[in-house]
């Protein structure tokens, strides 16, 4: 293969509104940040640990207008594009850089309050211990059929 490919695909949560720049001829550009989570169990601890990684997020024109006008804190988003570095001088006189993801696609998935109605609405099932499975019929207690082997 003679090519190469720069490609990057998320799904993640806007970290902060869209901050959007206007430029003369009409032109403009949307930012945010957007966070993905990845989650693991400690194996010595037992511990749940997530860590989250933070991505610059750059749109242009009509999707930086579209993205201003329907996203919010908290969204949950598709995005498809590619990375980017840019380079400039600070204030200091130092060099700065800063990686960004240049978007040329993407999806809306769920809103934050979306998000947190199905959270509420998702209640842990926790299975009952076999005494409490077993059937009561007068005051006695039967057991539940066991499965036997047959293959019908």
């Amino acid at each position: 293969m003679s090519g190469t490919l720069n490609k990057v695909m998320l799904i993640g949560h806007l970290g902060d509104e869209v901050k959007m720049h206007y430029f003369e001829g009409g032109n403009s550009i949307g930012r945010f940040p957007l966070a993905t989570n990845e989650t693991y169990t400690n194996r010595q601890t037992g511990e749940r640990v997530t860590n989250t990684e933070w991505h610059n997020i750059v749109v242009r024109n009509k999707a930086a207008e579209i993205c201003e006008k329907y996203l919010s804190k908290g969204d949950k988003i598709y995005v498809e594009g590619r990375l980017k570095t840019r380079q400039w001088q600070g204030e200091d006189g130092n060099t700065r850089y800063s990686t960004e993801i240049q978007v040329n696609d993407f999806t809306f998935l769920t809103t934050k309050k979306e998000s947190q109605q199905n959270a509420s609405q998702q209640r842990p099932v926790t299975p009952k211990p076999a005494q409490e499975q077993q059937v009561k019929t007068q005051d006695t207690f039967v057991a539940p059929e066991e499965d036997d082997d047959l293959p019908f």
